[in-house]
């Protein structure tokens, strides 16, 4: 059965960056099959010419590694419908314009999920129909629940597919690799022997125009409570029976159930706000100045939390994950630090503790030891054993997006996790909202907040 995209939002920064050079790189990789049809739908007044022009230069900024005739295979199968996602009659419209079993792809502006899953539920889906919903999926977990509940009187929740591309990186992918098919390090990886684990997403670049989006979400929703779980959930899960889309998510609920959110929000959690300076010769200004922003919104650009999980595995390990924006330099890593050895035969001062890093940009695995050095034998020194893993052949929003043509939701975020999600972060973004941790300052290409 041939399957067709339906993009609702099929005009937004989402569709142009991430979906539209991942559906041409399918098309490349012959996993995209030739008869499927793609349709955007969007406000704009626009004609299919007009919508295949927006949609070439996208391609040339995204996917310009590609040869021409890659894209050009794409943009013949675009077409362009104007309309109201919210608007039952227009998405009537939309789902009676494609063949097969259509996968619509709410690439929209979160605030959107509910009148737009509201609308396709008075249409009516199709049987085989997917449904793609990006994240944060909801703003609360009220509205998380009210979500899933629009999904499930449409369709089954396997034929759901909350998005977390953070989820189809290779090293994310790695870690279970690392974990269940080495026998070495799954007997260690408890709180016997694991100090903290650190999560870290920093970013060097600042708003960069997406104030719409961000001045209303801040770092917490928009990285820390979707990706940073997930990656926590990953780390922190009990063995899964398989691989699979019954098993994986399953494991990761069960840890989200167990996380808990700071038990006093003001020692621990951090929230800061860039002001200006200079990243990579790149001159910021003011967060509160960039246009679009509402500097009474009080927006947070830099979150931290120290959670724990209180389960056998883990209790009294802390996870501090953190994100923000404008930071002096990039940084996604998982970094797992062990404890000391109880007894240390060798004189002189203690060494450090092992401490095994994961790295998400670029992909790699590092271990660091203590080994004997190579002048008095007796002395130790500090190692890095590496591992940079070779490229897939699909960046990790293609590689979504081919399990999601697959049927497989092994590497979607589950209903229950979604709404969990949310209860862990619900307790500091009132806290936050209530003014009990202040809004610190960190100046642009710094190392964030001090301290």
């Amino acid at each position: 059965m041939t399957r067709s995209f339906v993009v609702l939002g099929g005009t937004g920064d989402l569709t142009g960056r991430l979906l539209l050079p991942s559906l041409a790189r399918l098309y490349d990789s012959g996993v995209l099959p030739e008869g499927s049809q793609l349709l955007a739908v969007a406000r704009e007044e626009w004609d299919d010419d007009a919508y295949r022009g927006w949609a070439r230069d996208r391609l040339v900024a995204h996917a310009g590694d590609l040869p021409a005739d890659s894209h050009d295979r794409l943009l013949g199968r675009l077409r362009y419908l104007q309309g109201d996602v919210t608007d039952a009659t227009d998405l009537r419209a939309a789902l009676a314009g494609v063949d097969g079993e259509p996968v619509v792809y709410l690439a929209l502006p979160h605030t959107l999920f509910r009148p737009t899953l509201t609308a396709l539920a008075e249409v009516g889906l199709p049987e085989g129909a997917r449904v793609v919903v990006e994240k944060p999926f909801g703003t609360d977990r009220a509205d998380a629940r009210a979500l899933n509940e629009l999904l499930h009187r449409s369709l089954p929740e396997e034929a759901v597919f909350r998005v977390d591309h953070f989820l189809a990186k290779q090293t994310v992918l790695n870690v279970l690799g690392l974990r269940f098919a080495n026998r070495v390090f799954e007997p260690i990886w408890n709180a016997t022997h694991v100090e903290r684990v650190d999560i870290v997403a920093d970013e060097t670049l600042g708003l960069e125009g997406r104030a719409g989006y961000y001045d209303r979400a801040g770092a917490l929703r928009d990285m820390l409570q979707n990706h940073l779980l997930q990656l926590l959930a990953i780390v922190a899960m009990e063995p899964p029976l398989a691989v699979d889309a019954s098993s994986l998510p399953a494991r990761k609920a069960d840890v989200l159930r167990a996380v808990r959110p700071p038990a006093d929000v003001r020692t621990g959690s951090v929230r800061g706000r860039y002001t200006a300076g200079t990243v990579d010769g790149r001159s910021l200004p003011d967060y509160v100045d960039e246009d679009g922003v509402d500097p009474a919104r009080g927006t947070e650009t830099y979150a931290e939390l120290t959670l724990t999980v209180e389960n056998w595995r883990w209790a009294g390990v802390p996870f501090r994950l953190r994100t923000g924006k404008a930071l002096g330099a990039g940084r996604q890593e998982i970094v797992v630090r062990f404890r000391p050895v109880p007894h240390l035969p060798f004189l002189g001062a203690a060494p450090e503790p092992d401490v095994l890093r994961l790295s998400l940009s670029p992909d790699a695995i590092a271990l660091e030891v203590n080994l004997n050095g190579a002048g008095d034998p007796f002395d130790l020194e500090r190692q890095v054993l590496t591992a940079r893993m070779a490229p897939h052949d699909l960046p990790a929003y293609g590689l979504l997006l081919r399990e999601l043509l697959e049927g497989d939701t092994t590497l979607s975020i589950s209903d229950v996790e979604a709404e969990e999600s949310w209860r862990i972060v619900e307790p500091v973004l009132a806290a936050w909202a209530a003014g009990e941790v202040p809004l610190q300052e960190y100046p642009a290409g710094s190392a964030g907040p001090a301290g």
